[in-house]
């Protein structure tokens, strides 16, 4: 899987061109209210969620009360930039895929990431990420609420069935079976913040790196489910 050029400061001046001259000519509602989002995710990207909507019109060549005729206010217009920026590029065939024990666990962890890295190693997606933890907005959080309930639960439910413990119905997940499901994905993800916002080097072909992080969780995390699921289940 290769991956993904970085969107660098010069293609944002290029796509505020094109947007200035778009400005100019009258657009349907839709297609206007499109326009200011995908240029907003641009311009939070670049400026952090602390730029001001004023610039952001300026950067787009329409005027500043035009974007509160589309969103009464910034943080409505953050919201749809998290639906455009983060939950559209959800995969619905990633539900489910995780329990689809037709495959073995790590085909369907390996191949989980490997798609999830191909949408998410973007510059709009990781410094708005980035950004709004920085700044307290809840971009952050309610997507990590995502990643929790869609892809850590469900590993960490098949790393039990993998080594025949008893489900979390049974025994409630712990802590440490959690964390390590996290650290498995923080992995990944850091490859995207060492890209995206520190401009540090990171392998073409990420298809190798992504596998060796998914076999170092499986053969690491499987003591500490045994452990954990031992020590948590009633005398």
């Amino acid at each position: 899987m290769d991956c993904p050029d970085a969107r660098a400061p010069d293609a944002f001046v290029a796509r505020s061109e094109k947007a200035t001259l778009a400005g100019r000519r009258r657009l349907p509602a839709a297609q206007r209210e499109r326009q200011i989002v995908e240029a907003a995710a641009q311009f939070f990207a670049e400026h952090g969620l602390a730029g001001q909507t004023r610039e952001l019109a300026r950067e787009i060549g329409i005027t500043h009360s035009a974007i509160f005729r589309y969103f009464p206010t910034k943080e409505a217009l953050l919201d749809r930039v998290y639906d455009h920026v983060y939950v559209q590029r959800w995969n619905p065939a990633w539900d489910g895929l995780v329990q689809d024990r037709s495959q073995t666990l790590e085909a369907r962890i390996l191949r989980f990431y490997r798609e999830y890295a191909e949408k998410i190693f973007d510059y709009v997606w990781v410094r708005i990420f980035v950004f709004s933890g920085l700044k307290g907005y809840d971009i952050a959080p309610r997507y990590l609420a995502i990643i929790r309930d869609r892809v850590i639960h469900p590993i960490c439910a098949e790393m039990r069935a993998d080594l025949n413990l008893p489900p979390p119905e049974t025994v409630p997940l712990t802590e440490r079976e959690t964390e390590a499901a996290w650290a498995l994905h923080g992995k990944v993800f850091y490859l995207a913040i060492r890209k995206f916002v520190y401009g540090w080097p990171i392998p073409d072909d990420l298809s190798q790196v992504i596998a060796d992080d998914v076999g170092a969780f499986l053969r690491g995390a499987a003591p500490i489910f045994v452990d954990s699921v031992r020590d948590a289940s009633p005398s």
